[in-house]
């Protein structure tokens, strides 16, 4: 009888069950965050002109979300302070491209009336649509 060796393209270790983020923590999350961009924001608005505060504040929160989620942290701060981390599917760090990807896909995620981020509560994996298009998990570290 032949043996098979276990697939190397499934979600983490199987050896240790994977703990996905559920919908409280990631709002919990995103609270924190939002509160942090929300005070740069206002500083960055007070201190330059509208225009240019409104397009230094898309490429402020762009920069946030894909630097630390895509660095070593593998988390925002709002995330790390609730125990939180993103992945790729192998439970790896993501890439700045995965993380931009993510970022710019919760924009479509809030277009159509916040379904995106809603998704998550019937996905086994508790994934949004911008973690399905950017290959991404947030999980508890």
């Amino acid at each position: 009888m032949e043996q098979y060796n276990q697939p190397t393209d499934l979600l983490f270790d199987l050896e240790q069950p994977v703990a996905y983020a559920g919908f409280w923590e990631r709002f919990g999350a995103v609270l924190i965050d939002g509160f942090i961009l929300m005070i740069l924001q206002v500083i960055l608005y007070y201190s330059v002109s509208y225009d240019a505060s409104n397009l230094i504040s898309i490429v402020m929160s762009w920069l946030y979300f894909a630097i630390m989620e895509s660095g070593t942290s593998q988390a925002t701060i709002g995330k790390k302070a609730l125990g939180l981390k993103v992945t790729n599917a192998k439970g790896e760090r993501i890439s700045f491209g995965q993380a931009t990807g993510r970022y710019f896909g919760k924009i479509l995620s809030s277009l159509i009336l916040l379904i995106g981020y809603l998704m998550m509560i019937w996905d086994a994996k508790k994934q949004t649509l911008h973690d399905k298009m950017a290959d991404t998990y947030v999980v508890k570290s």
